[in-house]
């Protein structure tokens, strides 16, 4: 009898320090995601990152550029040069302010080519550009490959009519931008589609 308390006893503090484990882990994420939640809120976006994959992207970006004609314009993968550079030009949108980058082949590598040279820029802060399809996946992968250079990100949705991206979607991608912040390595060749 006494070895059975004793024994449920031990059982019972292995579980309860186990619970305390994970209950601090999950706070310390909270506060971490609750942290770049007001970081955001006060820092003024110093770039607009604009993820490719649908020309009505690069068109309401253009647009949006007009608004906020200090900040410099990184097209991630987008359409191709020449109607890229057409679509900002009719905005009226100089061209020593658009940054054309076509290393990335998915929404991940979107995030992981560019990330290092933004924080070279100084940039601390951008506005984040893609479809609402898409934004769900594009504010998970930003979360952690930006975050992980401090910089934070104000998401603004395109219009597509479509409805949103599988979950699982966004989990595969916010696993392998885990995969890149602790390897290096993004699993690109493992992604099933291509700059979604």
């Amino acid at each position: 009898m006494w070895l059975r308390i004793n024994s449920n006893t031990r059982r019972y503090k292995r579980l309860r320090n186990s619970c305390s484990f994970w209950f601090l882990v999950g706070l310390v994420i909270a506060c971490w995601f609750g942290y770049l939640q007001l970081k955001s809120e006060f820092l003024k976006p110093q770039a607009l990152l604009v993820l490719g994959g649908a020309t009505e992207r690069e068109v309401f970006a253009a647009k949006f550029a007009q608004k906020h004609p200090q900040l410099p314009i990184w097209v991630s993968s987008g359409s191709n040069p020449e109607f890229a550079e057409w679509v900002f030009s009719e905005a009226g949108i100089k061209p020593d302010r658009l940054h054309l980058d076509y290393r990335a082949v998915d929404t991940v590598t979107n995030f992981t080519t560019l990330v290092d040279e933004l924080k070279g820029r100084g940039i601390e802060s951008l506005y984040l550009i893609t479809s609402d399809d898409h934004m769900r996946r594009a504010q998970i992968i930003g979360e952690i490959v930006l975050g992980s250079r401090g910089i934070s990100f104000k998401p603004v949705t395109v219009p597509s009519g479509r409805t949103p991206e599988p979950m699982e979607k966004a989990v595969r991608d916010g696993a392998r931008a885990i995969l890149w912040l602790t390897t290096g390595y993004t699993g690109a060749n493992f992604s099933q589609a291509r700059i979604e």
